[in-house]
């Protein structure tokens, strides 16, 4: 059975976004990716408050391929340390289930 997963990950701007769902996509890392535009990111780092505009995207994989996508956009992400997060779904629509299980194995 298809174990599904999530990752979530902001990034600067939409073109970024569009490069690194490109290359997920190609390197069949993830079946899709959704941008979300406009979100305003509030956060601490490094011990000083900020506030940025970004982008976030939702990117949608099989739970095996979870470990090797995360690496895969945190490699590629412009930000010198950017925040991904990524989650296993226990629970999944049949013909979702299905559609992440047409991606490769990894080898």
């Amino acid at each position: 059975m298809t174990v599904g997963a999530l990752i979530w990950c902001p990034f600067p701007d939409e073109d970024a976004a569009l490069a690194v769902i490109d290359t997920l996509l190609t390197e069949s890392l993830a079946a899709c990716a959704n941008i979300v535009p406009g979100i305003v990111s509030v956060y601490v780092w490094k011990g000083e408050r900020g506030t940025s505009r970004e982008v976030g995207v939702l990117f949608k994989t099989r739970a095996d391929l979870l470990d090797a996508a995360i690496a895969r956009v945190a490699y590629l992400h412009p930000y010198d340390d950017p925040a991904v997060l990524g989650w296993r779904c226990d629970a999944g629509a049949p013909q979702t289930l299905a559609w992440l299980g047409e991606l490769p194995q990894l080898s």
